[in-house]
């Protein structure tokens, strides 16, 4: 298991908590045992534990961010026994320490720079599973499941789910942490806070987000770069394409140094850097891209939809990548999924006119690749 979370915050053996610290990752583990077709006794045998232990985790009533580590990696390692696809795997780590994350916030009683959120910069992996019991989208590897083997008896959440006090609570602490943490060195914390903030739905969530990022007084170029990027995605995601074209238009093309944080930023939320970072720093590092980029074309060509809310970011970021890596072009799914979805997506009346160009950019750059 890589460096977490999970075992950075709960010291190696965890601990309990007020909060319902294994929601996320009993799901999970609900999910796993499914998928491979056991009952829960036919998974206690497997996994030689208790019936009962099975049922306290699926619920959280015996939360797995408790579990010892030692115990947990035996458990890890007889679920790859049983057949449990590694992206399951990789789904229930992050699911641990989302729940840790989860349970920090709505434990919190004052936010502030000893929060976990400060502790790392996030990868697409873990945000989309912590995000899970606040949008209801499950993450990749779990959304391209197939049904079960055995259909579930009987009504059953189809996520995990926050009880309404608990997304009043989670909210309100993540809205408190970020009108406080605004003292060097804490610009992480406020910008991840910010982040989980845009999944409220709440009446006023877009206005509060807006006036926090109006009211942001960067000190430096990469901490104006993230929060102009910030307000351009929290746009997006309340269907306000203007602040996108904008950020695309001011903030990319009229900077080569925004044009390389910006591949920089996808390529680590991606996981096409495998070092977590703890800092924002990485982005503006300005060297020569060391990542291959395959995962990154695999993600932004998945997201070409007309009407994805980051469709002009992702189609301008795909245009930016093939600039330094044309030889994506020749091999592999993506490129060949990229191919499939080119006729559709110029058929668009959804696209900007940059969007089209950028496209035909594209789609003459194919054409030559296999001239």
């Amino acid at each position: 298991m890589r460096p977490s979370l999970h075992r950075t915050l709960t010291g190696g053996t965890g601990s309990a908590s007020r909060a319902r610290t294994g929601l996320i990752s009993g799901y999970v583990l609900r999910v796993i045992r499914e998928q491979l077709g056991y009952t829960q006794e036919e998974a206690a045998g497997h996994l030689r534990v208790s019936i009962d232990t099975i049922a306290g985790w699926e619920t959280g009533r015996r939360p797995l961010p408790s579990v010892p580590v030692g115990q947990m990696l035996t458990t890890r390692s007889r679920l790859m026994q049983m057949g449990t696809p590694p992206a399951l795997l990789q789904a229930l780590e992050r699911g641990l320490e989302a729940d840790v994350l989860l349970a920090s916030v709505l434990d919190e009683q004052d936010p502030g720079d000893e929060s976990p959120l400060g502790v790392m910069v996030m990868q697409r992996d873990l945000a989309e599973v912590l995000a899970w019991p606040l949008n209801g989208v499950p993450p990749g590897p779990v959304r391209t499941l197939p049904p079960p083997p055995r259909p579930r008896r009987g009504p059953a959440p189809v996520g995990p789910e926050l009880t309404a006090s608990e997304r009043t609570r989670f909210f309100g602490v993540m809205r408190g942490t970020a009108e406080k943490a605004r003292g060097e060195g804490e610009f992480l914390l406020r910008r991840q806070a910010l982040y989980l903030s845009g999944y409220d739905d709440a009446t006023d969530s877009a206005d509060w987000l807006a006036h926090q990022q109006r009211t942001e007084r960067p000190g430096d170029w990469l901490t104006s770069w993230l929060n102009e990027r910030s307000v351009a995605a929290v746009g997006a995601r309340h269907g306000d394409r203007d602040r996108m074209a904008h950020f695309i238009d001011h903030v990319l093309l009229d900077d080569d140094a925004g044009e390389s944080a910006n591949l920089s930023y996808w390529a680590y939320w991606v996981g096409e850097m495998t070092t977590p970072q703890l800092s924002d720093d990485f982005i503006a590092d300005g060297s020569p891209q060391p990542w291959p980029g395959d995962k990154l074309l695999m993600h932004l060509v998945g997201g070409l939809s007309p009407m994805h809310g980051y469709v002009d970011l992702n189609i301008h970021t795909l245009w930016s990548l093939l600039q330094i890596r044309p030889n994506l072009l020749r091999s592999g799914a993506a490129s060949r999924a990229l191919r499939d979805k080119l006729p559709v997506m110029l058929d668009s009346r959804e696209l900007s006119a940059r969007g089209q160009r950028e496209l035909e950019s594209i789609r003459y750059a194919i054409r030559l690749a296999e001239a």
